[in-house]
């Protein structure tokens, strides 16, 4: 029934990928040069965060990011009929052994994640991961179709899906199961205004971070992990696990927000077009 509800975008999966990139730069073309998306907003962002580098610097970083962002989209459809060779293939993990490590220690893990190379392929974890629970928190979108389909991408391999409010309410519940869990949390999303929030200097400018992570990260005391994503080339992404707090609850308060934002700062830095520079990042000040 689902197929049929969402065929397009499963008949668009079964494409070959290679076909799916031409596709992808059409999209760029239309994007970039005539409807002209969020160019403001990016342009605004890189000029901020990247104060040194110039004009043809960021206009090089502006259109790497406009066709990185039309991969995404592809690529997130592919999904949904990905076997496991091309998996394998295209989403590669450097030391999956820090995990295996932690979950012989009987730790649940946080995965302090961000909008960075392709987030949505995150959901390819529970191939590599058997050992853990693999689940993610995310915000339900307004259109209940799209909703709905986000979360048949994330959860075809077996992500359990939760709101974002419900998700420290469950984490808990499967931890009195006595269930290891692997936990997808993205946390460089603004703040809302009236939010408990956490300042630190970030890419040049002071910046306010979500704290949902420290909070929970203390009270469940999952070790804390951060995975360092590099595009290795087009629609091959490769993730280094970074240990970030191993027993958060013995830390002090917004530690793991500020190791977070650092090793955030030098993931973007190290290929700076594989950020989500079009949405409002600072449109809070302190």
């Amino acid at each position: 029934m689902k197929k049929i509800k969402f065929f397009p975008f499963y008949l668009l999966s079964i494409v070959p990928i290679q076909i799916l990139y031409i596709l992808s730069d059409i999209t760029y073309v239309i994007i970039y040069k005539f409807i002209k998306y969020r160019r403001d907003v990016v342009s605004e962002n890189l000029q901020k965060a990247f104060p040194e580098k110039s004009k043809t610097e960021l206009l090089k970083i502006e259109k790497k990011f406009y066709h990185h962002f039309c991969d995404l989209a592809f690529e997130s459809v592919k999904t949904l009929t990905m076997n496991k060779k091309g998996i394998q293939k295209r989403f590669q993990l450097q030391n999956p052994e820090l995990i295996k490590e932690l979950f012989q220690q009987d730790k649940s893990i946080l995965l302090y994640s961000a909008h960075l190379g392709n987030w949505e392929w995150q959901a390819f974890f529970p191939q590599y991961l058997s050992d853990h629970k693999v689940t993610a928190f995310y915000q339900p979108l307004s259109n209940k179709y799209f909703d709905e389909l986000m979360q048949i991408i994330r959860g075809r391999l077996g992500v359990l899906c939760i709101p974002s409010q419900q998700g420290y309410k469950t984490l808990m519940k499967l931890k009195a199961e006595k269930k290891l869990t692997f936990n997808l949390l993205i946390g460089d999303q603004c703040p809302a205004w009236n939010s408990t929030k956490y300042w630190t200097d970030f890419l040049h400018q002071k910046t306010a971070f979500l704290v949902g992570a420290d909070a929970i990260s203390k009270k469940s005391d999952c070790a804390v992990v951060y995975p360092k994503c590099t595009k290795i080339k087009r629609g091959v992404y490769k993730t280094e696990f970074v240990l970030l707090d191993s027993s958060p609850k013995n830390s002090e308060k917004f530690s793991v927000v500020e190791k977070y934002s650092k090793i955030l700062e030098q993931n973007i830095k190290l290929q700076p077009d594989l950020w989500l520079w079009s949405h409002k990042r600072w449109k809070l000040s302190a």
